[in-house]
Protein backbone atom coordinates (compact mmCIF):
# COMPACT_ATOMS: atom_id res chain seq x y z
CA UNK A 1 0.00 0.00 0.00
CA UNK A 2 3.31 2.39 1.30
CA UNK A 3 4.28 1.66 -2.57
CA UNK A 4 1.21 2.16 -3.86
CA UNK A 5 0.82 5.62 -2.41
CA UNK A 6 4.32 6.46 -3.13
CA UNK A 7 3.84 6.00 -6.67
CA UNK A 8 0.21 7.47 -7.06
CA UNK A 9 0.11 10.22 -9.48
CA UNK A 10 -0.51 13.40 -7.02
CA UNK A 11 2.63 11.83 -4.90
CA UNK A 12 4.96 11.64 -8.04
CA UNK A 13 4.43 15.32 -8.54
CA UNK A 14 4.63 16.24 -5.20
CA UNK A 15 8.00 14.78 -4.58
CA UNK A 16 9.29 15.73 -8.12
CA UNK A 17 12.30 17.96 -7.92
CA UNK A 18 11.32 21.68 -8.29
CA UNK A 19 12.40 22.39 -11.51
CA UNK A 20 10.28 19.63 -13.07
CA UNK A 21 7.70 20.69 -10.80
CA UNK A 22 7.44 24.52 -12.00
CA UNK A 23 8.13 22.80 -15.75
CA UNK A 24 4.65 21.10 -14.70
CA UNK A 25 2.74 24.45 -13.70
CA UNK A 26 4.41 26.00 -17.10
CA UNK A 27 2.39 23.16 -19.00
CA UNK A 28 -0.96 23.20 -17.19
CA UNK A 29 -1.58 26.74 -17.30
CA UNK A 30 -0.67 26.97 -20.85
CA UNK A 31 -3.01 23.40 -20.93
CA UNK A 32 -5.76 25.45 -19.19
CA UNK A 33 -5.08 28.26 -21.95
CA UNK A 34 -4.99 26.11 -24.45
CA UNK A 35 -8.33 24.84 -23.96
CA UNK A 36 -9.73 28.59 -23.07
CA UNK A 37 -9.02 29.34 -26.54
CA UNK A 38 -10.06 25.91 -27.94
CA UNK A 39 -13.45 26.61 -26.94
CA UNK A 40 -13.31 29.64 -27.84
CA UNK A 41 -12.57 29.43 -30.97
CA UNK A 42 -14.70 26.56 -31.54
CA UNK A 43 -18.22 29.41 -30.85
CA UNK A 44 -16.82 31.89 -32.67
CA UNK A 45 -16.25 29.59 -35.63
CA UNK A 46 -19.51 28.36 -34.89
CA UNK A 47 -21.31 31.46 -35.22
CA UNK A 48 -19.70 32.58 -38.13
CA UNK A 49 -20.47 29.74 -40.18
CA UNK A 50 -24.08 29.98 -39.10
CA UNK A 51 -24.16 33.76 -39.33
CA UNK A 52 -22.80 33.15 -42.70
CA UNK A 53 -25.39 30.69 -43.96
CA UNK A 54 -28.24 33.41 -42.89
CA UNK A 55 -27.03 36.19 -44.94
CA UNK A 56 -26.44 34.49 -47.78
CA UNK A 57 -30.14 33.14 -47.64
CA UNK A 58 -31.40 36.75 -47.02
CA UNK A 59 -28.69 37.95 -50.14
CA UNK A 60 -29.35 35.26 -52.32
CA UNK A 61 -33.33 35.42 -51.81
CA UNK A 62 -33.56 38.53 -54.29
CA UNK A 63 -34.30 41.14 -51.86
CA UNK A 64 -33.33 44.85 -52.47
CA UNK A 65 -29.77 45.60 -51.64
CA UNK A 66 -30.47 48.90 -50.36
CA UNK A 67 -32.92 47.15 -47.73
CA UNK A 68 -30.00 44.73 -46.75
CA UNK A 69 -27.47 47.15 -46.44
CA UNK A 70 -29.28 49.20 -44.57
CA UNK A 71 -30.28 46.08 -42.30
CA UNK A 72 -26.15 44.58 -42.25
CA UNK A 73 -24.93 48.58 -41.14
CA UNK A 74 -27.56 48.57 -38.17
CA UNK A 75 -27.09 45.84 -37.08
CA UNK A 76 -23.29 45.32 -37.92
CA UNK A 77 -21.67 43.20 -34.77
CA UNK A 78 -24.29 40.59 -34.66
CA UNK A 79 -24.68 40.59 -38.54
CA UNK A 80 -21.75 38.25 -38.95
CA UNK A 81 -18.34 38.60 -41.16
CA UNK A 82 -20.05 38.14 -44.72
CA UNK A 83 -22.49 40.82 -43.73
CA UNK A 84 -20.15 43.27 -42.56
CA UNK A 85 -18.10 42.39 -46.19
CA UNK A 86 -20.92 43.43 -48.19
CA UNK A 87 -21.69 46.32 -45.81
CA UNK A 88 -18.47 47.36 -46.89
CA UNK A 89 -18.29 46.82 -50.99
CA UNK A 90 -22.10 48.12 -50.85
CA UNK A 91 -21.50 51.36 -48.74
CA UNK A 92 -19.10 52.53 -50.63
CA UNK A 93 -20.79 51.58 -53.95
CA UNK A 94 -23.43 54.06 -53.29
CA UNK A 95 -21.10 57.01 -52.08
CA UNK A 96 -19.43 56.13 -55.13
CA UNK A 97 -22.18 56.17 -57.68
CA UNK A 98 -23.49 59.56 -56.10
CA UNK A 99 -20.74 61.19 -57.39
CA UNK A 100 -19.93 59.44 -60.48
CA UNK A 101 -20.41 61.20 -63.73
CA UNK A 102 -19.58 58.29 -66.35
CA UNK A 103 -18.55 55.08 -67.13
CA UNK A 104 -15.00 55.92 -66.59
CA UNK A 105 -16.37 56.97 -63.13
CA UNK A 106 -18.43 54.02 -62.19
CA UNK A 107 -15.24 51.74 -63.25
CA UNK A 108 -13.26 53.49 -60.37
CA UNK A 109 -16.46 52.90 -57.99
CA UNK A 110 -16.30 50.02 -58.63
CA UNK A 111 -12.82 49.17 -58.27
CA UNK A 112 -13.22 51.05 -55.07
CA UNK A 113 -16.04 49.01 -53.55
CA UNK A 114 -13.52 45.75 -54.96
CA UNK A 115 -10.98 47.04 -52.41
CA UNK A 116 -13.44 47.86 -49.58
CA UNK A 117 -14.59 44.60 -49.56
CA UNK A 118 -11.41 42.68 -49.69
CA UNK A 119 -9.98 44.98 -46.88
CA UNK A 120 -12.77 43.65 -44.78
CA UNK A 121 -12.64 40.37 -45.80
CA UNK A 122 -8.74 40.69 -44.70
CA UNK A 123 -10.15 41.96 -41.66
CA UNK A 124 -12.48 39.29 -40.65
CA UNK A 125 -9.74 36.38 -41.28
CA UNK A 126 -7.81 38.32 -39.20
CA UNK A 127 -10.51 38.10 -36.50
CA UNK A 128 -10.87 34.46 -37.13
CA UNK A 129 -7.30 33.37 -36.69
CA UNK A 130 -6.90 35.50 -33.61
CA UNK A 131 -4.90 32.51 -30.88
CA UNK A 132 -4.17 29.85 -33.94
CA UNK A 133 -0.53 31.00 -33.55
CA UNK A 134 -1.07 30.23 -30.07
CA UNK A 135 -2.25 26.68 -30.13
CA UNK A 136 0.47 25.81 -33.00
CA UNK A 137 3.00 27.10 -30.81
CA UNK A 138 1.97 24.73 -28.06
CA UNK A 139 1.83 21.67 -30.40
CA UNK A 140 5.17 22.16 -31.06
CA UNK A 141 6.51 23.34 -28.43
CA UNK A 142 5.29 21.16 -25.42
CA UNK A 143 6.49 17.99 -25.80
CA UNK A 144 9.89 19.78 -25.69
CA UNK A 145 9.46 21.07 -22.36
CA UNK A 146 7.91 18.30 -20.89
CA UNK A 147 10.90 16.55 -21.96
CA UNK A 148 13.08 18.58 -20.73
CA UNK A 149 11.16 18.10 -17.56
CA UNK A 150 12.17 14.39 -17.90
CA UNK A 151 15.60 14.91 -18.49
CA UNK A 152 16.11 16.61 -15.54
CA UNK A 153 14.58 14.64 -13.37
CA UNK A 154 16.74 11.64 -14.70
CA UNK A 155 19.35 13.16 -14.33
CA UNK A 156 18.77 14.14 -10.51
CA UNK A 157 17.19 10.46 -10.24
CA UNK A 158 20.65 9.01 -11.21
CA UNK A 159 23.07 11.94 -9.56
CA UNK A 160 20.69 10.45 -5.91
CA UNK A 161 22.26 6.94 -6.95
CA UNK A 162 25.37 8.59 -6.42
CA UNK A 163 24.92 8.30 -2.03
CA UNK A 164 23.45 4.47 -2.87
CA UNK A 165 25.88 1.54 -1.65
CA UNK A 166 23.50 -0.99 -4.41
CA UNK A 167 21.25 0.66 -7.23
CA UNK A 168 18.16 -1.38 -7.46
CA UNK A 169 15.42 -1.04 -9.96
CA UNK A 170 13.00 -0.35 -6.66
CA UNK A 171 15.76 2.94 -6.06
CA UNK A 172 15.72 4.65 -9.53
CA UNK A 173 11.79 3.82 -10.34
CA UNK A 174 10.28 6.67 -8.15
CA UNK A 175 12.85 9.40 -9.69
CA UNK A 176 11.99 8.22 -13.12
CA UNK A 177 8.77 8.03 -12.40
CA UNK A 178 8.67 11.60 -11.94
CA UNK A 179 10.58 12.60 -14.62
CA UNK A 180 8.06 10.91 -16.83
CA UNK A 181 4.95 12.96 -15.78
CA UNK A 182 6.72 15.76 -17.13
CA UNK A 183 6.76 14.38 -20.89
CA UNK A 184 2.67 13.30 -20.18
CA UNK A 185 1.86 16.48 -19.17
CA UNK A 186 3.81 17.95 -22.47
CA UNK A 187 1.65 15.87 -24.62
CA UNK A 188 -1.87 16.25 -22.95
CA UNK A 189 -1.20 19.73 -23.33
CA UNK A 190 -0.19 19.38 -26.92
CA UNK A 191 -2.62 16.97 -28.40
CA UNK A 192 -5.71 19.01 -28.39
CA UNK A 193 -3.66 22.12 -29.58
CA UNK A 194 -2.56 20.05 -32.73
CA UNK A 195 -5.93 18.61 -33.11
CA UNK A 196 -7.79 22.01 -32.69
CA UNK A 197 -5.29 24.09 -34.80
CA UNK A 198 -5.13 21.60 -38.02
CA UNK A 199 -9.25 21.91 -37.58
CA UNK A 200 -9.54 25.47 -37.01
CA UNK A 201 -7.91 26.23 -39.63
CA UNK A 202 -9.36 24.02 -42.11
CA UNK A 203 -12.82 25.71 -41.01
CA UNK A 204 -11.51 28.76 -41.61
CA UNK A 205 -10.02 28.28 -45.17
CA UNK A 206 -13.69 26.73 -45.90
CA UNK A 207 -15.13 30.22 -44.74
CA UNK A 208 -12.72 32.35 -46.27
CA UNK A 209 -13.47 30.21 -49.98
CA UNK A 210 -17.05 31.37 -49.17
CA UNK A 211 -16.21 34.88 -48.30
CA UNK A 212 -13.42 35.27 -51.53
CA UNK A 213 -16.41 33.78 -53.98
CA UNK A 214 -19.20 36.14 -52.73
CA UNK A 215 -16.59 39.07 -53.38
CA UNK A 216 -16.42 37.92 -56.70
CA UNK A 217 -19.84 37.64 -57.20
CA UNK A 218 -21.23 40.68 -55.56
CA UNK A 219 -18.57 42.12 -57.70
CA UNK A 220 -20.28 40.90 -61.32
CA UNK A 221 -23.80 42.24 -59.26
CA UNK A 222 -22.53 45.66 -58.69
CA UNK A 223 -21.30 46.03 -62.07
CA UNK A 224 -24.54 45.13 -63.98
CA UNK A 225 -25.89 47.45 -62.07
CA UNK A 226 -24.07 50.06 -62.91
CA UNK A 227 -24.44 50.08 -66.79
Amino acid sequence: MNAAQDLSFLALIGNAHLIVQLIMALLLIVSLTSWTYIFRKMFAIRAARRQTEQFERSFWAGGNLHTLHQSASSQRDQSGALARIFEAGMGEFIKGKQVAKDALDMGAVLDSARRAMRAAFQRELDGLDIHLNFLASVGSVSPYVGLLGTVWGIMNAFRGLANVQQATLAAVAPGIAEALIATAIGLFAAIPAVVAYNRFTHDIDRLAIRFESFVEEFSNILQRQSR
